[in-house]
């Protein structure tokens, strides 16, 4: 039957499978399954009490608050943990929008293609009366900051901008989007979801006031979390109880977790300076072989400023959840887009926002590289890849392009 090979794609009749889709979710670090480990094991005592048991688990949070702090260039007493992403961007938004509304601030400003988490906590607090802005993207799916400049009022409370995209991996212009906002008087917020861990991150050199990230996205465990605030930054609470997390998030904290979201951003950090060049080579790799093998390909995006473990590509005659599939059962997983919209089959808001055209949102697959991604990986998808894509063009009666687009 043959064997397993870690590396291995086949070996005997065993298919190997191969994880390109980091930015959904990341394998965890073997320094952070033993440090949760141990956790789990020996450190059950609630981080509020005052005995022995209790300061052990504090003492656990304040090392993970510290680690994180170090990973974003900031203090730990500005680090509050929540359980994950989605939750860091609802209580910047709205505890943002809550806390200035005395204020007669009820306006809300942020790009056309941020995560599902920003986008619907806009929808659902505009249904409670808040006036929200979308700023478009260029067909690089860059914002320009002259058109968040545009957005403003001097009624806006909050301008959201993600510091990487999901989908496409473009990184923005997060500082000076943040001067223009306090021009105006407003809070600057990034979604760092997709760019902790892979680039570096400054919080005062970006001069933002809220930074979300999430553990599972640079190897860590899900669940876990952080919503950096800059000092003085005023927050109404929306998770109100005991005063945990200096009054700003209630409930006992996940322990174990956030054990794991530490160990996760000191491993993290110790890779920045030389684990995006090799996963920048392997992309680059990747991508040249898609383009040269499969005609009709064109990448989205822009290819001179984002993280180093993304591409996202488009083939002209599939659609991309037949093409996913089919990879699949090839043994390669990857994606159509954010994991959050997984099972619809709606087309991509980001590349709906660029300004492509129907097809192109609807044709478009996202490979993100990770930690234990090879080169031997990145050559078999290369050499699967254009065969796959024609069986599925035949299969349609798609027009089989005449050669690659770049």
């Amino acid at each position: 039957m043959g064997s397993k090979s870690r590396n291995g794609i086949m070996k005997g009749k065993v298919l190997m499978r191969i994880y390109f889709d980091h930015n959904a979710t990341t394998p965890l670090h073997p320094d952070v399954a033993a440090s949760m480990t141990r956790v789990l094991k020996e450190d059950f005592g609630n981080p509020s009490s005052v005995h022995q048991y209790g300061q052990r688990a504090k003492a656990i949070l304040d090392d993970a608050r510290g680690a994180v702090a170090v990973l974003v260039g900031a203090e730990p007493a500005e680090v509050v943990f929540t359980s994950g992403g989605t939750e860091a961007d609802n209580f910047a938004i709205r505890g943002a929008a809550e806390a200035l509304e005395p204020a007669g601030r009820r306006h809300l400003v942020a790009s056309a293609i941020e995560h599902e988490a920003v986008l619907n906590t806009f929808k659902a607090l505009a249904k409670r009366g808040w006036q929200t802005t979308l700023v478009p993207v260029d067909a690089r799916g860059v914002v320009d900051p002259d058109r968040v400049r545009a957005a403003l009022t001097d009624t806006t409370a909050l301008v959201s901008v993600m510091q990487a995209n999901n989908e496409i991996g473009t990184i923005q212009p997060i500082a000076e989007i943040a001067a223009i906002a306090h021009e105006r008087g407003a809070l600057m917020h990034t979604d760092a979801v997709q760019s902790a861990g892979k680039i570096p991150i400054d919080v005062a050199a970006l001069d933002v006031d809220l930074l979300a990230i999430s553990a599972h996205k640079f190897n860590g465990p899900k669940g876990a979390g952080a919503l950096w605030i800059r000092r003085g930054t005023r927050l109404a609470a929306i998770l109100t109880g005991g005063r945990h997390e200096r009054s700003r998030r209630a409930g006992t904290e996940n322990v174990p977790g956030l054990a794991g979201l530490g160990a996760a951003a000191v491993a993290a950090r110790a890779k920045l300076a030389t684990e995006p060049l090799r996963l920048a080579t392997l992309r680059d790799r990747l991508e040249a072989g898609i383009l040269a093998g499969v005609p009709g390909t064109a990448v989205n995006g822009a290819r001179d400023s984002r993280v180093a473990n993304t591409t996202n590509v488009s083939f002209d005659g599939v659609e991309a959840e037949s093409l996913l599939i089919a990879l699949d059962l090839a043994g390669v997983a990857v994606s159509t887009g954010s994991a959050c919209s997984s099972g619809t089959l709606e087309p991509s808001h980001v590349l709906r926002a660029m300004g492509f055209p129907p097809h192109r949102t609807q044709n478009s697959i996202r490979f993100s590289l990770g930690q234990d991604n090879t080169e031997a990986e990145v050559a078999h998808v290369i050499d699967i890849l254009p065969g796959i894509v024609q069986k599925l063009r035949s299969l349609t009666g798609a027009r089989q392009p005449a050669s690659a687009r770049h």
